[in-house]
């Protein structure tokens, strides 16, 4: 929960208020539409600082580590003015030497010579114009065409005409005479490849100023949010404010900062009008889905509800079904390890990669799916205990039929959807009955329809049997429900809700539907995963027969490359589908948006000088 702070100080103090508000990094401050030509200067100097600093970069010898230099700030203003020549004077030579080489390659055929002395020609009263054409097109020129005949261009014939251009109607393209010869665009590509290579070498040696460059860009960062929160101090004729958010843990810390600094200050509760940020504290082992929101760059609304763990519980099951080979699990299981060995430390990405894997390899036990391969299941016969037969991927080693196996996996995952999206609903009823906000009915509403749907699901797919005619009376109670209390609110007269719900009885219909193709959506749990096992067994299939003698290096290969393949497919399938299966689904049930602001304090990142 935030606490909506204000702060007022003199006028005059309003800078060295701001100045000692970041040292205790705080209060969140919202500066994203801030605009000046202060911070337009400074954030050009970001963007030349960071062109600079990515060239470096680009060129280091990633395996050699260069001493880092520290500069003070007159050093550091010499050191950009030389880095940004050299930049340039790299862009001028990488132009003109891709020109030169556009008319080298265009005079080749013309070969060697001086167009200035053709030049003077004209100067004498003879005129020249060059042109290339077919031989055919040359033995049909009009006899009273004067030209001379020059050495063939590329299977083409050449000619000058002496005096006048050729008529329009003949078929010839016109060669114009470049400002400098062959030769010396040969001399000077071959002088400017040397002086690039030079620059080159120069801008490595800015290897020992990456990190003065990278702490400059963060001092020039802390500068834009300093002049853009000082932009949002509001100030009458004496005094001047600010108002920020501030979590309510820190509310006793704030309190003192502000009696420390003498600061007048006033806490308030959260408004509906207010927008503040959301700050998530994470439940003791759940913060290891952290890396996936950061990655997708997803943040929940401050008013909407932290479905962190579950996220972690379903991604991580969605995870292992849609990569679903236990042998994928084992090489996710030895990357975790490795990462961790090198790291010394396991972070929360390693500890998520040893779930994942984990959970994948739990999986493909149960399914009996190791690297695509019956044969390995067969000549291992302790891993055919851990299968349960009627979710596995050979049926046939267990007495079951390939199609009884696919429909008990299909029904999972409807299950699975079905669970998830009830506990939306559950999730939505607990968290508005404390409001009193009589929209809690329609979400009961919600959850009678999708329990009833899943049967019907299960009828069409599955080919289990439902009464129609009852399973469609319940949904109509729940569609009902949704229809007379879905617009209810806190502080909503109950008649205007019902009438604003009979209003969008049309939208509700739809949304039924919608969730009905809520929980066939889950299908796609197992269509993914045995597209992954068909995908394996196609490769084990092809390499089969290439596994002994001088062939077996090529079967080799052709393993490493489609089982390679397959992981990235699945790790792609993952994003696609496991995400979007909680982002959407899930979330939509939830009325999720994730438009939410992540809590960034007012804070200093490096010291001042």
């Amino acid at each position: 929960p935030m606490k909506k702070a204000y702060i007022i100080v003199q006028a005059h103090n309003g800078r060295s208020m701001l100045r000692d508000l970041r040292k205790a990094g705080l209060l969140h401050i919202d500066t994203q539409q801030i605009r000046n030509d202060r911070i337009e200067g400074l954030e050009k100097s970001f963007d030349q600082i960071s062109q600079i600093r990515s060239s470096i970069e680009d060129l280091q010898d990633k395996k050699t580590k260069v001493q880092q230099l520290s500069l003070s700030d007159e050093a550091f203003a010499e050191v950009l003015e030389r880095y940004q020549g050299l930049l340039d004077s790299r862009k001028k030579l990488e132009e003109e030497m891709a020109h030169d080489k556009i008319q080298i390659d265009s005079l080749k055929a013309w070969g060697d010579f001086d167009p200035d002395q053709v030049r003077s020609l004209e100067a004498q009263g003879i005129k020249l114009f060059f042109y290339t054409l077919s031989k055919k097109d040359l033995e049909r020129l009009d006899s009273s065409i004067e030209y001379l005949r020059l050495a063939p261009v590329g299977g083409l014939e050449a000619i000058a005409t002496v005096g006048s251009e050729l008529p329009p109607e003949v078929s010839a393209t016109r060669f114009f005479l470049p400002e400098h010869g062959l030769g010396f665009l040969q001399n000077r590509l071959a002088s400017n490849e040397k002086f690039h290579a030079q620059v080159l070498q120069d801008l490595k040696r800015g290897g020992a100023y990456l990190d003065a460059l990278s702490l400059q860009l963060k001092k020039i960062e802390m500068a834009m949010r300093f002049e853009r929160v000082g932009q949002l101090l509001e100030t009458s004729d004496e005094l001047t404010w600010i108002c920020g958010y501030l979590p309510e843990p820190e509310v006793a810390k704030f309190e003192s900062l502000a009696k420390t600094h003498q600061w007048a200050y006033l806490l308030d509760d959260v408004s509906q009008e207010d927008t503040p940020p959301t700050l998530i504290k994470y439940a003791k082992g759940v913060g290891i889905i952290k890396p996936v929101f950061d990655i997708l760059g997803t943040v929940p609304g401050y008013r909407e509800n932290d479905i962190s763990t579950w996220f972690l519980l379903f991604f991580t099951l969605f995870f292992a079904m849609i990569i679903g080979d236990a042998g994928y699990g084992l090489i996710f299981l030895a990357i975790a390890v490795g990462l961790h060995a090198k790291q010394k430390k396991a972070t929360t990405l390693v500890m998520l990669i040893y779930v994942l894997s984990i959970a994948t390899v739990v999986w493909g036990s149960l399914t009996g799916t190791w690297f695509g391969s019956k044969e390995i299941l067969i000549a291992l016969p302790f891993l055919q205990k851990l299968v349960i037969p009627s979710i596995s991927n050979y049926p046939e080693l267990f007495g079951l039929s390939a199609v009884q196996a696919q429909n008990q996996v299909m029904k999972f995952c409807f299950i699975i959807g079905t669970v998830q999206l009830s506990l939306a609903c559950i999730m939505n009823i607990i968290h508005k009955i404390p409001e009193k906000n009589l929209s809690f009915v329609a979400d009961i509403g919600w959850l009678i329809d999708i329990l009833a749907l899943y049967f019907i699901v299960l009828q069409l797919v599955v080919g289990e049997p439902a009464n129609v005619m009852m399973v469609f009376s319940i949904v109509g109670v729940g569609f009902l429900l949704v229809v007379g209390f879905g617009s209810q609110g806190p502080g909503v007269p109950f008649l205007k809700g019902l009438l604003s719900g009979l209003g969008g009885f049309f939208t509700t219909f739809l949304n039924t539907i919608s969730a009905f193709s809520n929980i066939m959506s889950y299908i796609r749990l197992f269509a993914v995963g045995m597209a992954s096992v068909a995908i394996a067994q196609s490769f084990n299939s092809m390499a089969s027969g290439m596994l002994g003698g001088w062939a077996l290096p090529a079967g080799l290969l052709i393993l490493v490359i489609g089982h390679s393949l397959n992981l990235v497919m699945g790790l792609l399938s993952v994003v696609v589908h496991g995400v979007r299966l909680n982002l959407l689904e899930f979330s939509g049930q939830l009325g999720m948006e994730w438009t939410g602001i992540a809590y960034e304090p007012f804070a200093q990142t490096v010291e001042e000088n």
